[in-house]
């Protein structure tokens, strides 16, 4: 059977396993999956926890960076529930190829660590803050993007476009401006460590885009714009990665916080940092899109919200 005719949506819990085809396929996520285990850390041994030294930053900066990185433990939790749901979702639908499945598993595992390092650090800087205080920013979390993975009525290429090729690579480019701006040498070592398997994770995306491109009809294509576009108005464009960017300023504390975490070279941006790299990352987007025939509308950033 053809893959393009093989690859249907096919309802969830509706199990075809045979022939199992376990053939290598994408060479390029093959590549990733081997690389990924090669590159294995450990946020216990892999971090130097002994030199975080909260006396060395005032009290204000502080409480600011524990904010910091306990909202970023909230963002990265996703990745828990959202991969394996999103493997699941490989696995039951008829055709899709082994490579993909073999990548997520070790991608979920990556995925733990940054939340452990995220929560772990947060607590060392005097404790992990575990809700946001503003009900409308707590509200922007609750995504349910697992459940989305797992719609079968949801293309899953679309999927892939928004939220491994988009959303991943957004995030990438974030955290390496974390990286680049860090200073504090745990804050540092987290964020290296992390970046290097946020590319993988944003690469993955890009290469099942790029395989599975040629054999999407053009009504596909215009499905997979549509999801972009709607996860760029839906969810970028509300703050689930930058807080200035969330409506009504319900982001405000964590916009302050990041501030004064940026000024301190704990592992943060400022908004206008943050809104050059949103600005440079999706003229890059636009243009890989447009390469692989996906016509994505090109919509603007919102101004600040606070």
């Amino acid at each position: 059977m053809a893959q393009a005719e093989a690859a249907q949506p096919t309802p969830i819990l509706v199990e075809r396993r045979f022939p199992l085809d376990l053939a290598h396929t994408i060479a390029s996520i093959r590549d990733l999956y081997d690389s990924g285990k090669q590159a294995r850390w450990d946020p216990t041994s892999d971090i130097p926890w002994g030199r975080v030294d909260p006396s060395a930053y005032d009290a204000a900066t502080i409480e600011a960076a524990r904010l910091s990185w306990s909202r970023r433990a909230w963002t990265e939790w996703t990745g828990l529930p959202e991969t394996p749901a999103l493997l699941i979702r490989f696995c039951l639908e008829v055709g899709r190829e082994a490579d993909p499945k073999y990548y997520l598993s070790v991608r979920n595992t990556e995925e733990a660590w940054h939340v452990e390092c995220c929560h772990r650090f947060a607590k060392a800087l005097g404790g992990y803050v575990e809700t946001p205080v503003n009900t409308a920013y707590a509200e922007l979390f609750n995504r349910n993007f697992h459940k989305c993975a797992l719609d079968a009525d949801r293309s899953l290429d679309a999927y892939v476009a928004a939220h491994c090729a988009l959303e991943d690579g957004i995030d990438l480019e974030l955290w390496r401006g974390y990286l680049g701006n860090a200073t504090d040498p745990v804050a540092k070592q987290i964020l290296a460590l992390c970046v290097e398997d946020k590319k993988r994770h944003a690469a993955f995306g890009w290469f099942y885009l790029e395989k599975r491109a040629p054999e999407l009809s053009a009504a596909d294509k215009a499905l997979i714009a549509g999801e972009v576009a709607d996860h760029l108005r839906d969810v970028v464009f509300h703050g689930y990665h930058c807080a200035w960017l969330v409506p009504g300023g319900a982001g405000k504390e964590v916009v302050d916080a990041d501030r004064a975490t940026a000024a301190a070279g704990l592992g943060a941006l400022d908004p206008e940092a943050e809104r050059k790299i949103l600005t440079d990352y999706l003229d890059i987007a636009y243009g890989k899109f447009a390469a692989l025939g996906i016509a994505v509308d090109r919509l603007d950033i919102p101004a600040a919200t606070s």
